[in-house]
C-alpha cells in the first residue's frame, strides 16, 4: 500500500474552519449598528471602520496609529497598530470606549488623550438585557428574576417555578449543554422576549412533566472526581407527552404575571422565542405568536393580549402535508408580517405548490395573493407601509442556479414586481435597524464576495470590501465545480458541486467521497462563495486527493413544495446521491467509480450508513459521525415533521438498526458521548446490532463531546481523514498530529 506524501494532510489542515480567516479577508462584513441604525462601525484584519449610508461614506473610525500609541503611554504596554488588544468599541462619533488589558478606555477623538473609564452597566452572557440597557433579565432555580445594572438590585419576577415547570427555560438537549460549560457558562440565557419600551417580557413556562428521561456519563469531570450521570429529558417521535411552552407576560412596572389563555406550545427541539415564533407589535400592545400542530399540518396565527391574557386566532392555515412559515427552520425568522397597525398580515404559504406571500386581513378575510411564479420568496426583508410595497429575497429567478438569492420589491396588491439586484450573483442581506438600507453580501459558489450598503431603490450607496482569497488559492484549492443532474426518478432536476482534489489532473483517477446533510431544515450546498462548516469539511477532503460531491437531493428546502416534501416517510434516502454520482462518472472518467466512499455527521451520519447498507456495491466505505441511526429515538419534533407521525410513516424501514445486516464494506462509527442532540445510544444502538451479527466495525466514543465535538475537533477530524485514506483511497495515511483549535466565544462566532 502507498504512502500518502504528508503535504496533503498539511494543505488539508490549513482548510479546517478556524484557519479560514487566514485565507480569505474581506469576506463576512457584521455590521455593529450605532443607536438603532443606519450608521454602524465593523472589523476587516485589524481595522476598525465607520460607516455613514446616508452620505455614502465609509471610512476608519479613528487613527489606529494615533490610538495605539496612546494606549501604549496610558497602559505602559506594548500596542500594535495593525493588531489592536480589543475586538469591540463603543462610539458616539467624539469618542471611542473599548475594554483592553483588564481595564476599560475612553479615548476622545479630538485628542486622543486615552485615559482609564468606567464602562457601562452591562448584561451578562446569561442574561437578556432591557431595551436601553438598563437591567437584566436571568433564570436563578427555576424562575426569572430582574436585576438592575446600575445598582445590581435584583428582584423575583416568578415564584411559582419548579424542576417540571421552569420558566424562560427551553428544552432540555439546548438550555444546559456541554458547549455553553465549556464556553464557562452555567447555562442559557432565558427564553424570553422584551416589549419595545422595556416595561414587559413574553417568556413562557416549560411544561416537561413526565417528558422521558434519557442518562448520559461524564467520565472525567472537571474536578477529576468519580465519572458523573446526567439525566436529560428528550421525548421520541410518539411519546404522550413532549416539553411544552405555556406563554405568559410578565410585567416588570406592577409584577403581574398574565397567562396565555390557550393551549401550550410544543417545542420538543427549541423554544418558540429562540426561533422568533413569538413577537411583539411595535407599539407593544399586543404578543404575536404562531402555533403548528404536532403532526405540522395546521399553522396559526394568534394574537396575545398582555393585559388580560386573552388569545385570539387571525387566521389558520392547513395542509395535506406540513404548513411552514418557512422552509428554512435553522436560523430564519418566520415570513409572517402584522402591519397596518394589527389590520393586515402578510403571510408566506406553499398551497400553490411555490412559497410565495399572501394579504391577509386581521379578521382572516384573503385580501389577494401578493407574489406568484415558479420560484420561491426566500425570505422578507422590509415592508414599506406608506407606499405599499414590500422588499424580500427570492431563488429561482437565476436561470440554472435555483438557488441563489435575488433582492426584489412588489406592491402589496400584487402589482409592480422589479428585481433591485440586476446581476446573477447570489445576495446575501443584513437590513439596518432603521430599515433605511441594507448591507448586501453579492457571491457565487466560484466568485468571491463583494460587499456594499444598499438603497431600497437598489443603489449603492458605499462599497465596503472586496474579498481576497489569494491565500486560500495559495493552499492549492480551487472553487467547486457546479453541476446539475436528474434525480433518481429520471426526471426532477438536482444541483450541487464537485470539490477537486488538489492539482487536479484529468488524466488521473481519484477516489470519491459522497458529502451529504439530508435534513430537510437546510440546505447542503449554499448558494455563496462560503459553503460553511460541511464545505470546509468537503475543500479538506479535497485536498487529500478525493473527489467530494455535495448535493441537495430531493427533500432539502429551497425549491417547490413537492420538492421538499419528499423525505415525508423516507428521511435519509441515498437513491438521488447514488443517482448523481452514476451521471457525474458518464462524463468524468477521472471519478473512480471502484473507489467511493461516504462520509457524513448527524442526519448525514444517518445517510451514510443507509447509503452503505442499500448501495453495498457502490460505497466502499462510510464514516458516520453522531448519526441519528434510528428516528424512533431522535427528537420527535424533527421526526414526526419532516418524516411523519409515528403510525403514519415507515420508522423501521428508515432504521440503520434494523437493517444492520447488509453492511458490507468498511465502516467508521464516531459520537461523542455527552452529545446532548442526537443520543450516542443512536451510534450504540447500531454497533451493538452489528457485534450481534458478527460484522467488523470500527467505533470512536469521544467521552467528552458534544454533538460538533467543539474542543476534539482535531482528533476527530484526522481519524476521519485516515480511515477514508485507508479504505477508499487506498493509501497508508502519513504520521501527522493536527493542532488542536483555540477555542473561544470569538471563533465560533466567526464560524457561525
Amino acid at each position: 500500500m502507498r504512502h500518502l506524501d504528508v503535504t496533503a494532510y498539511r494543505s488539508a489542515e490549513k482548510l479546517l474552519p478556524h484557519h479560514r480567516h487566514e485565507l480569505v479577508t474581506g469576506a463576512k462584513v457584521r455590521p455593529m449598528w450605532i443607536g438603532g441604525g443606519p450608521r454602524f462601525w465593523y472589523r476587516a484584519g485589524g481595522r476598525f471602520l465607520l460607516v455613514d449610508p446616508a452620505a455614502g461614506t465609509r471610512e476608519p473610525a479613528f487613527y489606529h496609529a494615533r490610538l495605539a500609541d496612546a494606549l501604549a503611554k496610558a497602559s505602559g504596554q506594548e500596542v500594535d497598530a495593525a493588531a489592536l488588544p480589543f475586538t469591540a468599541i463603543e462610539t458616539d462619533g467624539g469618542a471611542v470606549e473599548f475594554a483592553a488589558f483588564g481595564q476599560y478606555w475612553r479615548c476622545p477623538l479630538d485628542t486622543y488623550a486615552v485615559e482609564r473609564a468606567e464602562p457601562r452597566p452591562a448584561a451578562a452572557f446569561v442574561e437578556l438585557a432591557a431595551p436601553g440597557g438598563a437591567r437584566a433579565l436571568f433564570r436563578r432555580e427555576h424562575n426569572l428574576w430582574l436585576r438592575e445594572l446600575g445598582g445590581g438590585r435584583e428582584r423575583a419576577l416568578t415564584s411559582d417555578g419548579e424542576p417540571d415547570r421552569e420558566y424562560g427555560t427551553s428544552p432540555d438537549w439546548w438550555q444546559n449543554s456541554v458547549l455553553v460549560r465549556r464556553l464557562g457558562f452555567p447555562t442559557m440565557p432565558p427564553a424570553a422576549a422584551w416589549s419595545p419600551d422595556g416595561t414587559r417580557v413574553v417568556t413562557h413556562r416549560t411544561d416537561q412533566r413526565g417528558v422521558r428521561r434519557n442518562a448520559f456519563v461524564e467520565a472525567l469531570p472537571a474536578d477529576q472526581g468519580p465519572a458523573l450521570l446526567h439525566t436529560q429529558r428528550y421525548a421520541y417521535p410518539g411519546d404522550e407527552r413532549i416539553p411544552l411552552a405555556e406563554l405568559v407576560v410578565l410585567d416588570i412596572t406592577t409584577g403581574s404575571v398574565v397567562r396565555a389563555q390557550a393551549e401550550p406550545l410544543p417545542m420538543s427541539v427549541v423554544s418558540p422565542i429562540m426561533t422568533r415564533w413569538v413577537w411583539w407589535s411595535p407599539d407593544g400592545h399586543a404578543v404575536y405568536y404562531l402555533h403548528q400542530t404536532r403532526d405540522g399540518h395546521g399553522l396559526s396565527l394568534r394574537r396575545l393580549d398582555p393585559v388580560t391574557g386573552r388569545v385570539d386566532t387571525l387566521l389558520t392555515e392547513t395542509g395535506r402535508t406540513r404548513v411552514e412559515p418557512n422552509q428554512w427552520a435553522e436560523g430564519q425568522a418566520p415570513m409572517v408580517e402584522v402591519i397596518s397597525g394589527g389590520g393586515e398580515v402578510l403571510w408566506y404559504s406553499q398551497r400553490d405548490g411555490w412559497g410565495h406571500l399572501y394579504l391577509y386581513a386581521a379578521d382572516g378575510t384573503l385580501k389577494g395573493q401578493v407574489t406568484s411564479g415558479a420560484w420561491a420568496v426566500r425570505q422578507i426583508l422590509h415592508v414599506d407601509e406608506s407606499r405599499r410595497v414590500v422588499y424580500f429575497t427570492a431563488s429561482g429567478l437565476v436561470a440554472g442556479h435555483p438557488y441563489r438569492r435575488t433582492v426584489c420589491r412588489i406592491g402589496l396588491d400584487g402589482d409592480g414586481f422589479a428585481r433591485l439586484t440586476a446581476d446573477d450573483l447570489d445576495h446575501e442581506v443584513v437590513v439596518a435597524p432603521d430599515t433605511s438600507c441594507f448591507v448586501d453580501s453579492a457571491s457565487t459558489t466560484g466568485i468571491p464576495p463583494v460587499t456594499t450598503v444598499r438603497h431600497w431603490d437598489g443603489r449603492i450607496l458605499a462599497e465596503l470590501e472586496r474579498a481576497d482569497v489569494t491565500a486560500l488559492r495559495a493552499t492549492g484549492w480551487t472553487p467547486p465545480e457546479p453541476f446539475r443532474v436528474k434525480a433518481a426518478d429520471g426526471r426532477t432536476d438536482l444541483y450541487g458541486l464537485l470539490h477537486l482534489p488538489h492539482g487536479f489532473d484529468p488524466g488521473l483517477r481519484y477516489p470519491v467521497v459522497d458529502h451529504p446533510y439530508p435534513g430537510p431544515q437546510t440546505n447542503r450546498v449554499q448558494p455563496t462563495f462560503d459553503q460553511g462548516y460541511y464545505g470546509y469539511e468537503a475543500e479538506g477532503m479535497a485536498a487529500l486527493g478525493f473527489v467530494v460531491v455535495a448535493l441537495d437531493g430531493r427533500g432539502s428546502p429551497g425549491r417547490d413544495k413537492a420538492f421538499s416534501d419528499a423525505s415525508l416517510g423516507n428521511l435519509g434516502d441515498p437513491a438521488d446521491h447514488v443517482a448523481a454520482l452514476r451521471q457525474l462518472a458518464e462524463t468524468r472518467p477521472w471519478m473512480d467509480m471502484d473507489r467511493v466512499g461516504v462520509a457524513g455527521a448527524s442526519a448525514g451520519g444517518h445517510q451514510a450508513v443507509r447509503a452503505m447498507l442499500e448501495y453495498p456495491d457502490l460505497y466502499k466505505a462510510g464514516v458516520s459521525s453522531c448519526g441519528n441511526q434510528d428516528l424512533r429515538h431522535t427528537h420527535a419534533g424533527y421526526g414526526e415533521l419532516y418524516h411523519g407521525m409515528r403510525g403514519e410513516a415507515d420508522y423501521a424501514g428508515v432504521s440503520t438498526v434494523d437493517h444492520a445486516e447488509r453492511l458490507r464494506g468498511k465502516l467508521l462509527l464516531i459520537h461523542g458521548a455527552m452529545d446532548p442532540n442526537v443520543l450516542p445510544d443512536q451510534t450504540m444502538r447500531l454497533a451493538e446490532r452489528l457485534i450481534m451479527l458478527d460484522k467488523d466495525v470500527e467505533m470512536l466514543i469521544v467521552p467528552g463531546a458534544e454533538h460538533l465535538f467543539f474542543g476534539y475537533e482535531h482528533h476527530v477530524t484526522r481519524r476521519r481523514w485516515d480511515f477514508l485514506v485507508r479504505h477508499v483511497m487506498g493509501a497508508e495515511p502519513p504520521e501527522h498530529r493536527i493542532a488542536p483549535m483555540v477555542f473561544d466565544a470569538e471563533l465560533l462566532a466567526a464560524w457561525f
